[in-house]
């Protein structure tokens, strides 16, 4: 599933990356969103905007786009 799918306040573990370009991979994976890293949805913005999730203690925000790169599996 995407991430995209998620509600607020659901809770998710990265499963991997869609076809990631190696460099934003690597951007992914600094900021903690690695495979089978446990996150929370913490915020989502209407209309597709951006969505703010929290991971390992940090909150990170994605483009709708950004977020498309990544697959996770509802907790």
């Amino acid at each position: 599933m995407k991430l995209k799918e998620l509600k607020k306040n659901e809770t998710g573990i990265v499963a991997g990356f869609i076809s990631a370009d190696p460099a934003y991979r690597q951007k992914l994976l600094r900021m903690g969103l690695n495979r089978n890293a446990e996150f929370l949805v913490v915020r989502k913005a209407p209309f597709g905007g951006p969505i703010e999730v929290e991971v390992k203690g940090s909150r990170v925000v994605l483009r709708s786009d950004e977020a498309d790169v990544l697959e996770v599996d509802k907790k």
